[in-house]
């Protein structure tokens, strides 16, 4: 591989963010242009700039894997993928840009806390003090997997050290969240976006073109002992199990808050209107994409040790060592530029839902900034001195996420009337039965832990409801903190 022009390409791309860093610190004045973009993001922006954050390392890199594992059965997390990007923007979009312009929330936490009523007196309410517990913790290991997706690239294809190539990588997204905020990483967010969708495409059509079409796939006999799901002894349960669960990566989605506060920062109908269909045909054709770049790496690279060094070692064995260096050049740094969104959303957990610019009266932006750094020096030390695979550390961080907000999104934005108590109970039983089937052995990744946590959640909104509606003796009705 050409490694000078992949070096340039990097140095030309990273000036860039760069750039718009210092650009979209001019628009920036106060708390909602920095956490929001004062709520006048455009559809395309809106669009890309989602696709991107919900789905960089863990699917260039972890669905092309997964699928070379897996084979045609890995077709179900595609597809529940895609689904929840349908439901989050068709269904949950639409209702939370309204709702949050009309009581004035900023971020994710305030709604699922209520109308924000506490928070504007000064305090802290419970459910914001647990949500943002939830958000630190799960974030710093979201964010780790990001560096750590970009760190290892960067160590083989440069050879450079780990701890170095980390520490590049966290410095230079931090620096450009850190100036242009919103603005910043929505921008950058876009361009990695574009630079996935061109890279996404490009790779699969050479891959398939180098192996002759599609009778040439059949005939290899690569798929043989590939099924749609598992088989076996009781294929009936497992199969409805390995789909219903691999489906459910999808629910993850509805509870990101990184993801939904695109939602709240759309400029009007009309922009929300074209950004639905392009974030749902972007995220389509980028999961297809990657897994048919998997399913074609069985035949091409049939003994790889490290599936998820698959798309980086089709793109130097199939493209010329010009364009792979640049195509892996630009891949890499849109890797590196997920972690943006996730940074703001902790920046404005510490500063804004927690309260503690009360520390620094004035001067909320300045303690957002120094949070965001804080954050992503802890991120560092947990990619490097706690290892795992990028899909399974995002997974966790997803599962734990979605499960603990997702359920109280829905009943919200559905109109349910939620006491204090119910929402938190909720949150609490999502986040620690996900972290708790994580912990066991033989369930990190698998149907249990991407489903129940949710279910569970759900419940514990759900059945206080139905007992007060057709049990007498429920009927004593909570104060709720709202009805969207």
């Amino acid at each position: 591989m050409d490694t000078s022009v992949a070096i340039y390409t990097l140095v030309i791309y990273k000036l860039l963010l760069l750039l718009i860093g210092f650009w979209s610190q001019q628009r920036t004045r106060n708390t909602t242009d920095y956490f929001l973009g004062s709520r006048n993001l455009g559809p395309v922006v809106a669009a890309v700039s989602y696709g991107a954050s919900s789905a960089s390392a863990w699917t260039l890199l972890g669905m092309s894997g997964v699928t070379y594992v897996l084979g045609i059965s890995a077709i179900w997390i595609a597809a529940g993928a895609i689904a929840g990007c349908a439901v989050a923007w068709l269904w949950i979009a639409p209702r939370l840009m309204q709702h949050t312009r009309t009581v004035d929330q900023i971020t994710l936490t305030e709604f699922l806390a209520g109308d924000g009523k506490q928070q504007a007196a000064g305090s802290v309410t419970p459910i914001a003090q647990i949500a943002s517990v939830i958000i630190l913790v799960s974030f710093i290991f979201y964010i780790a997997a990001q560096f750590q997706g970009s760190a290892t690239t960067f160590a083989s294809v440069f050879d450079l050290p780990l701890a170095e190539s980390l520490i590049l990588g966290a410095a230079i997204i931090t620096i450009y969240t850190f100036l242009g905020g919103f603005w910043a990483a929505s921008i950058t967010d876009t361009l990695q976006g574009i630079l996935m969708l061109v890279a996404a495409i490009l790779l699969p059509c050479t891959a398939f073109v180098h192996l002759g079409g599609w009778e040439a796939i059949i005939d290899s006999g690569v798929f043989a002992g590939s099924s749609w799901v598992p088989t076996g002894n009781n294929v009936g349960l497992a199969a409805v199990g390995f789909i219903v669960g691999n489906l459910a990566v999808g629910i993850g989605t509805l509870g990101q808050p990184h993801l939904l506060n695109r939602f709240m920062a759309l400029r009007d109908d009309r922009a929300l209107r074209t950004a639905q269909w392009l974030a749902i045909g972007w995220i389509t054709l980028i999961f297809s994409c990657m897994f048919a770049l998997g399913l074609m790496g069985r035949i091409l690279v049939p003994d790889l040790a490290d599936p998820e060094s698959l798309f980086f070692q089709l793109s130097s064995q199939l493209l010329s060592p010009v364009l792979a260096a640049m195509l892996l050049a630009a891949v890499l740094s849109a890797i590196m530029s997920t972690a943006d969104s996730m940074l703001l959303v902790v920046a404005s957990t510490i500063s804004h839902d927690l309260k503690l610019q009360r520390l620094l009266p004035g001067r909320e932006l300045l303690l957002s900034r120094l949070s965001m750094t804080a954050v992503a020096t802890l991120a560092v030390l947990v990619a490097l001195y706690l290892p795992a695979t990028i899909f399974e550390r995002v997974l966790f961080a997803w599962i734990a996420i979605g499960s603990a907000f997702g359920p109280t999104v829905l009943a919200r934005l559905g109109g349910l009337p939620l006491a204090t108590r119910t929402v938190a109970h909720s949150i609490v039983t999502g986040f620690v039965l996900a972290v708790a089937l994580y912990l066991l052995p033989n369930t990190p990744g698998d149907w249990a832990e991407r489903l129940i946590p949710f279910c569970a959640a759900s419940a514990v909104l759900l059945v206080p409801l139905a007992l007060r509606r057709f049990s007498p003796k429920f009927r004593t009705v909570p104060t709720s903190d709202q009805t969207p």
